[in-house]
């Protein structure tokens, strides 16, 4: 058989990208997801997200049991924060830090009902390249605080917030009107070898990828064939014909008594990761005739691809005490320290 390579080039649609939006497709397939619960962000908010003047500040929390608050003012440095009238300092004063309280509460409110913890996203985008600013190193939140702080910090969510539309051929608009925080329930059993994205071309399944490729997990091999049959028929049953787009992407994760979870949609092509694929080939095979479907796994540990290590921006943050970050470092460096005494550190 020849193979043609071809370039990609393949420009979305507005209509493809918008309705890959959790607040879309999620009201479709809740029974067949994680628990979610999603609220409108107000314009302020999101103001706030994609402010990149100034120190990184935390918003001002409603609430005093909060885990990071923005800045702690102690007795003994009163003196520093007074500024006499008149002062050619006044100008240079730092704004006092944001407040959203009625979506604080909200948010409250939902971490409660979904168990405690959760996970955020944005429209599109998780926060997943800001889990080093947790000092669990994921994306678990308990409090408001750290859902912002996950936000704030996270690069790929500008790309929600500005550039979401940039590589669609009919591009009218820079930013959808509204923005929407889906709030996701946390499951500390997850495994991350079992979560695949899966690739519709022409509503035909033409791709199964491993979700993590920076690990290699040999049990995964063993039930490849079975792990097929399992996203097949749960494509044909519940995804194909239920979603608008003629080609996309979905991710699933495979539970342990092998039910499927959907987790979320993306547009085929540019700005979302083909994993173990190119899109090149991921064209060519649905140019194929017969049966396309190919299923790839990091089958040794030459496969890994080893992601992107994204290191703390230090000079970024105001680490002064009482500036809120001086007590989120010294709880993560605690963590560590248990973590390395723990008796399961060396095994």
């Amino acid at each position: 058989m020849t193979v043609k390579f071809i370039t990609f080039q393949r420009k979305m649609k507005e209509e493809e990208v918008n309705r890959c939006q959790i607040q879309e497709w999620y009201p479709r397939f809740k029974s067949d997801s994680i628990k979610t619960m999603i609220h409108e962000l107000p314009e302020s908010f999101i103001e706030y997200l994609i402010d990149d003047h100034g120190p990184f500040l935390l918003p001002l929390s409603i609430d005093d049991n909060d885990a990071l608050p923005n800045r702690i003012h102690k007795p003994e440095e009163e003196e520093d924060f007074e500024v006499s009238e008149g002062s050619e300092d006044e100008s240079e004063q730092p704004s006092p830090p944001p407040s959203f309280p009625e979506l604080e509460m909200k948010i409250k409110e939902s971490i409660k009902a979904l168990g405690g913890s959760i996970f955020p996203k944005l429209n599109w985008s998780a926060p997943k390249d800001a889990a080093w600013i947790s000092s669990t190193g994921n994306l678990c939140c308990n409090s408001f605080s750290e859902v912002a702080i996950l936000l704030r910090a996270s690069d790929s969510l500008v790309h929600d917030l500005c550039h979401v539309y940039d590589s669609c051929s009919d591009k009218t608009v820079s930013r959808p009107p509204k923005f929407f925080l889906a709030l996701r329930k946390w499951y500390s059993s997850l495994r991350p070898e079992m979560e695949f994205r899966c690739f519709v071309r022409n509503g035909i399944l033409v791709g199964i990828s491993q979700r993590e490729v920076t690990g290699f997990y040999p049990a995964l091999v063993e039930k490849k064939d079975e792990l097929i049959t399992i996203i097949q028929r749960f494509f044909i049953y519940k995804v194909k014909g239920n979603f608008e787009s003629e080609s996309y992407t979905f991710d699933i994760y495979v539970t342990t008594d092998d039910r499927v979870k959907l987790l979320d949609f993306n547009p085929w092509g540019a700005f979302t990761l083909p994993l173990l694929f190119t899109w090149e080939e991921l064209e060519v095979s649905s140019n194929e005739e017969g049966d396309c479907l190919e299923f790839r796994l990091v089958e040794s540990q030459c496969g890994v691809r080893p992601g992107l290590k994204t290191a703390v921006p230090y000079d970024y943050l105001d680490t002064s005490p009482g500036s809120g970050w001086d007590e989120f470092l010294k709880k993560a460096d605690e963590e560590l320290g248990q973590q390395i005494r723990s008796p399961q550190a060396g095994a």
